[in-house]
């Protein structure tokens, strides 16, 4: 009971066989467009990494504020906010491309950099310079002057940035902030 050419191309080449070779032909076609951006979004990081750049660091508030942090403006054991260009400021981001930190000097050339954001749900934390610790307004997260969480939600301590002097100049190795969960 062997078939003939024919016989099996016109079984082959009904309505139902090509509707439903149509229908996976258009479903895998549709997966490969929205599957690819997807996959490349994930793996992106992961084959190109962004540069990290150092940039000066520059006081952000009082009457000092703008003017560039030097190695020796800063007292040994004192916290101050600090501000920087983000890596890599699109030329529409504004102000949105200036980050701030808390810079806190260590002793006579090492500082420290802590991220401003707390590490529960990404709100600023105001340093309080009497007691020594960091506070979050929105739920109440403390950290010590080392950064350390030692109340509240947060479930770790605040991230840091790497810290050089050049020439006399504070400058912050700008990276992007881990993903806050």
């Amino acid at each position: 009971m062997s078939m003939t050419m024919q016989e099996l191309t016109r079984k082959l080449l009904t309505r139902e066989a090509f509707l439903g070779l149509f229908t996976l032909s258009f479903g895998a076609v549709a997966g490969l467009v929205v599957g690819i951006p997807i996959i490349g979004y994930v793996l992106g990081p992961l084959i190109e990494q962004p540069p990290e750049i150092w940039e000066k660091v520059t006081f952000a508030g009082g009457p000092n504020r703008g003017r560039p942090v030097m190695a020796d403006s800063i007292p040994i054991g004192q916290t101050e906010e600090v501000a920087f260009q983000a890596r890599g400021p699109l030329p529409w981001a504004g102000t949105t491309a200036t980050q701030g930190a808390w810079l806190r000097r260590t002793g006579p050339s090492s500082f420290i950099a802590y991220a401003i954001y707390c590490t529960h749900l990404g709100c600023p934390v105001h340093f309080l310079p009497q007691p020594k610790i960091f506070l979050c307004p929105c739920h109440g997260s403390v950290f010590n002057a080392e950064g350390i969480n030692i109340g509240g939600p947060a479930p770790r301590p605040l991230f840091t940035y790497n810290i050089r002097v050049q020439n006399g100049h504070v400058q912050i190795r700008t990276h992007p902030l881990p993903v806050i969960t």
